[in-house]
């Protein structure tokens, strides 16, 4: 990866870990309001690891170079970290990254050529 590459990756993980704590829930504890309940949280690892994949998925889509396992993958990790099993982010967002490198790797194969 490019030290370029790298900066970019780091500022949109940075910018999503901001935003995801950012987002924390904010009509909780209004005057006259019963606290509402909040999501189960997950780990910083697993937050930083689904902000890794997104930022991934995105740059392949842009590229259009997105493997549909890398799309289910990433749609699995979103749903763990909803439920909170911070295991499953981590594994899925893995995942998803790595099949998303595999499919802009494959954008460098050579076109193949049929008859002339």
């Amino acid at each position: 990866m490019s030290k370029a590459m790298s900066k970019v990756l780091l500022a949109l993980t940075s910018a999503a870990l901001l935003g995801l704590t950012g987002c924390a829930d904010l009509n909780a504890n209004k005057a006259g309001d019963k606290p509402t309940a909040t999501k189960a949280a997950i780990s910083a690892e697993a937050k930083a690891a689904l902000s890794a994949a997104q930022a991934d998925v995105k740059e392949a889509k842009a590229k259009n170079a997105l493997w549909t396992t890398a799309d289910a993958a990433l749609k699995a990790a979103e749903k763990a970290a909803a439920e909170g099993d911070s295991a499953t982010v981590i594994k899925q967002s893995k995942l998803a990254s790595d099949h998303v490198k595999k499919g802009l790797a494959q954008l460098n194969y050579p076109m193949l050529k049929v008859g002339d």
